[in-house]
């Protein structure tokens, strides 16, 4: 299926890089404006921007850029559109409140604006900027918005806290708290619960390609860690990092590797506290007590 998009482009003024593109939902022309803009430091106009398939690479970062809105509109789920590349074709910007630039234009725009009645505020310095800028999902509550980068997948009934963290091609498919940190690529099902300072396995670092998704109904504990896949109704202990290669002790007494549980359902992972052997045993799942579903009423 053909996707076409109009988007309204940022550009160094000097070297024609494209900096950001914004895709109105409404695919209609509305342009923005900033202090950058209005001193000269960098460009705007219209763009299409058409996509034959979402199987193919992106090919240009306005492409790419077309790609993340997707996601975070939630019209494909993470892993439905091929990213292949997307680092390289998107600049390294600095994010402010008087509009991108490239960062070895910063000092020219504080000076460009120094009559202006404002502080100049750089939120980051990166290739993605923060997702509430460009899409706002629905019923969806965010405590800090620097922490969820553009083309995060959030479904209603998310509540990212303030120290929750969402890459792009990531996010949740149902109602989840996030209070834990859902790195790239990373999947998290319907009723699910990321512990406060918990971290879930990503594929950027490493060279990692395995996927970790999280199914439904699932706690992961505080600064708990997670390097497999789990099915429904699981538990993994506060404190506890479960990687691939972590030894489990089945309730058999048996010893296997935790990589041979990925996808499992109805799981409890814990270590036993004096022998700190990591175990793995049965539990139906409402050991926890399930989400509030009042937190969650994000109306």
């Amino acid at each position: 299926m053909t996707i076409k998009r109009i988007g309204h482009r940022y550009t160094d003024a000097k070297s024609g890089t494209t900096l950001d593109v914004w895709f109105p939902r409404s695919n209609q022309q509305i342009a923005r404006n900033c202090l950058a803009l209005q001193a000269g430091i960098i460009k705007s106009d219209f763009v299409t921007v058409e996509i034959a398939s979402v199987d193919d690479a992106p090919q240009s970062a306005e492409d790419a850029y077309l790609r993340l809105h997707l996601l975070s509109e939630c019209a494909y789920k993470p892993h439905q559109i091929n990213l292949e590349g997307v680092f390289g074709l998107l600049a390294n910007v600095a994010w402010t409140n008087a509009g991108p630039v490239l960062p070895a234009e910063v000092e020219n725009l504080r000076s460009a604006i120094q009559q202006e009645p404002l502080q100049l505020m750089i939120t980051s310095i990166d290739k993605f900027p923060r997702m509430v800028d460009y899409v706002v999902p629905e019923g969806v509550r965010i405590g800090d918005a620097d922490r969820v980068r553009l083309g995060a997948h959030l479904a209603p009934g998310t509540t990212i806290m303030h120290e929750g963290f969402v890459n792009f091609n990531a996010g949740t498919l149902g109602h989840s708290m996030v209070e834990g940190r859902i790195s790239a690529g990373v999947v998290v099902d319907d009723h699910t619960d990321i512990g406060g300072g918990a971290s879930i396995m990503g594929t950027l670092s490493g060279g990692g390609k395995q996927v970790i998704s999280m199914g439904q109904r699932n706690l992961l504990g505080a600064n708990a860690g997670l390097g497999i896949s789990l099915g429904d109704d699981c538990i993994v202990e506060s404190g506890l990092y479960l990687t691939a290669g972590t030894k489990v002790q089945m309730p058999d007494g048996s010893v296997i590797s935790a990589r041979d549980l990925s996808g499992q359902s109805k799981l409890l992972f814990r270590r036993h506290s004096q022998t700190g052997q990591v175990q793995a045993i049965m539990t139906d799942g409402t050991l926890w007590g399930g989400l509030n579903s009042e937190l969650h009423k994000n109306d």
